[in-house]
């Protein structure tokens, strides 16, 4: 291949990679000022670059796909199953105070489902389709507000959007992946397809990791919304204290990825203060509960 052509693919390549790290410094958006609860930004940058439509589509499929399997095993729980209600009774009092973190999330088609298996797991999928695993309620027996904090934590995992900001950022590693590869192969001789294998992909929304960060973002929204619904945000620190003792320095599939007990605990505490005051406000018998952020 000529010199120049080389030269072409290897500023195409730099362009990509410049592009890539322009979008990082500036992945998150300011935040919007606000008078109350507490203080995590808007979305990431990287959600712009994937369509919302696409990434709630798939998850109702893989989200169906999951209740159809169970079902076969007879491991999901009927809609009158105690443990459902109870959860629907708590996703019920959460939901209206989603709204106001996600625009989208007033047409979502919200749903819940429990699975009858010894993991300690729960997720919410973009869309909001939420589904608790037996293990996580009762081999820590976890109470109502404990339920909240849980659920609160994944729903919030939904409502900024983690899911399609990885998918996202994975779209920009991809492209350079893609210009890297050609340029390696114009250099070697050798056929692109050879080097575009590590372009190519799918997501599956049921075993995606998110970073530290989102976990720790996902917390602090979580610990809002569950306050917001009239659930004790205290409760946070009684969870992530079974956590521990669950995890007995091995994490569960749910703490895979995820900051340590300690510091999530830390983190809680620290914003309990701004949290608080939204949970007595939802408790109080004469004011009456807000419907969302400001």
């Amino acid at each position: 291949m000529p010199m120049i052509e080389t030269r072409r693919l290897s500023f195409a390549a730099l362009s990509a990679l410049l592009m890539a790290a322009l979008l990082l410094t500036g992945c998150k958006e300011r935040p919007a000022p606000q008078r109350d609860g507490v203080d995590v930004g808007k979305n990431s940058a990287f959600t712009k670059l994937v369509s919302a439509e696409q990434v709630e589509k798939t998850a109702e499929q893989q989200y169906t796909q999951l209740q159809m399997q169970a079902a076969s095993k007879h491991a999901l729980l009927p809609r009158d199953h105690p443990q459902v209600q109870r959860l629907q009774a708590i996703a019920r009092k959460i939901i209206p105070h989603a709204l106001a973190w996600n625009p989208r999330a007033q047409d979502w088609k919200w749903s819940v489902s429990v699975i009858n298996s010894p993991q300690v797991n729960a997720f919410c999928m973009p869309g909001g389709k939420i589904a608790f695993y037996t293990g996580i309620l009762e081999r820590l027996q976890l109470s109502d507000d404990e339920v909240a904090m849980v659920m609160g934590h994944e729903m919030a995992h939904a409502l900024r959007e983690h899911a399609r900001e990885r998918m996202g950022k994975g779209a920009v590693t991809q492209g350079v992946a893609r210009v890297g590869g050609a340029v390696v192969a114009a250099w070697l001789g050798v056929d692109p397809r050879l080097t575009d294998g590590v372009a190519r992909g799918g997501a599956n929304l049921l075993a995606l990791e998110f970073s530290r960060s989102d976990e720790s973002e996902a917390d602090l929204v979580g610990l809002e919304l569950a306050a917001r619904a009239g659930y004790d945000p205290r409760a946070g620190v009684s969870l992530w204290q079974k956590m521990s003792a669950a995890s007995k320095g091995a994490p569960p599939q749910w703490l895979s990825t995820h900051p340590s007990g300690k510091t999530r605990i830390a983190e809680i505490e620290k914003n309990l203060p701004k949290v608080l005051p939204l949970y007595e406000r939802a408790r109080s018998p004469v004011s009456p509960r807000g419907t969302g952020r400001p």
